[in-house]
């Protein structure tokens, strides 16, 4: 299984300088073979590749800007070799055209060769060694993507990381239901706060942009407040990835296998009301960092039917109510039970493993493991004593060969 690691990069000003000429000339290089290829699609021509344009720019460019020499060759090719994808996602209806790059937006570039890693430091071609803060994994990349995030220098590379051994879980199975007050909350009581970071610096970050907008452009106090709003803007960032981290990072480890909701976010986003709140939870992220960690934990992940009203059933006698948001305790309306909104649902997530999902792939053991599960929650028993009706759609699982073995 191939990883990817991040890391920020410790550079000196002369590395700096280096890095910002090394993107220059790969963003030159893309807005160039960009433009051929708007031509190409305007006269109706065949686009040329990444390899036709290698040998034009070779040919025409290179020899014309003697700067590009200055740089390692890697660079520009990788960048022509992006302008190809981002084309072929195109034409294949996946995305809209490309669009030319700016500078400081996004900036980065591709260097592969003799890369070395010992400790905090790496050596990449060009540059040799580059230090870092944090200690690197004991791999060999073959390459590296160097980037400029709100003036500060990162590097990343993938590896192949280690198959999974068999890790001891402390729990079974775990129902998980996200919200925007608490992130997550589990079947089993445990809760996760949503720590905000954008709710909280939306005022600095107000105050910030209106000093920014009152600046003469091209000064150099309006590049000093365009350096303290993205840097603002990458701290809200990195509190709400690095709370995703640590949560997935758990659910993963500990338990055997996960339930989540199949949510239809960019429904959900349509509610301009909330989707500011909805927007800065990152359920999407949520899910697709829990995947890729179940397979490295050996964990089982199952998504749940998206109409599946797991908030609107009673996790004790199965009756169903319709509970409208503002509402955050469950007051079931049959047998009295009260209980958080977030709880009830997250049992239920436990209850229709249970009873819908685990018998239709092993029928064998639907029943036993449904009446002998210390995770199922309150009323799990009542749940599969009464039964449900089925569900029409059918969930997804994600899990790795690896874990054939489990459930």
């Amino acid at each position: 299984m191939l990883l990817g690691f991040k890391t920020e990069l410790r550079l000196n000003n002369k590395q700096r300088t280096l890095a910002a000429q090394h993107a220059g000339v790969a963003r030159h290089a893309y807005n160039w073979g960009l433009e051929l290829c708007k031509q190409s699609v305007a006269e109706k021509r065949k686009i040329p590749t990444a390899v036709d344009l290698h040998k034009k720019l070779v040919a025409e460019v290179k020899r014309a800007n003697p700067w590009y020499y200055q740089v390692s060759k890697c660079a520009l090719q990788e960048a022509l070799r992006n302008l190809e994808r981002a084309i072929k996602r195109w034409r294949a209806g996946k995305s809209r055209f490309p669009v030319f790059k700016k500078k400081g937006k996004l900036d980065s570039f591709y260097l592969e060769g003799g890369i070395r890693i010992s400790g905090n430091k790496i050596k990449v071609p060009i540059f040799g060694w580059l230090a870092c803060y944090e200690v690197l994994p004991a791999v060999v990349p073959k390459n590296v993507v160097i980037s400029r995030r709100a003036h500060r220098w990162f590097i990343s590379f993938k590896y192949e990381a280690p198959e999974p051994g068999g890790l001891e879980k402390e729990g079974d199975v775990v129902g998980v239901d996200l919200g925007v007050n608490n992130l997550a909350t589990c079947s089993d009581g445990g809760t996760f706060g949503n720590p905000k970071p954008y709710c909280k610096a939306r005022k600095r970050l107000r105050r910030l942009q209106r000093r920014l907008s009152r600046k003469v452009k091209g000064s150099q106090n309006r590049r000093k407040a365009v350096k303290k709003v993205a840097r603002l803007h990458k701290r809200v960032v990195d509190i709400r990835r690095d709370n995703l981290h640590k949560l997935t990072t758990y659910l993963a480890k500990r338990y055997r296998v996960v339930i989540i909701e199949d949510l239809n976010v960019s429904g959900m986003l349509k509610n301009h009301k909330l989707a500011s709140s909805l927007a800065e939870c990152s359920f999407y992220e949520f899910r697709r960092q829990l995947e890729y960690k179940a397979r490295l934990y050996s964990c089982q992940v199952v998504v749940a039917d998206r109409f599946y009203p797991s908030s609107q059933l009673c996790s004790c006698c199965q009756h169903k109510q319709q509970m409208p948001l503002h509402q955050r305790v469950f007051r079931c309306e049959s047998c009295g039970l009260e209980k958080d909104r977030d709880l009830n649902a997250a049992i239920n997530l436990v209850g229709w493993y249970f009873e819908v999902y685990l018998p239709s792939t092993t029928p064998s053991l639907g029943g036993s493991h449904a009446c002998g599960d210390p995770a199922a929650g309150v009323g799990l028993q009542a749940q599969l004593g009464k039964g449900r009706r089925s569900r029409k759609k059918a969930s997804t699982l994600v899990e790795s060969p690896l874990l054939s073995n489990v459930v």
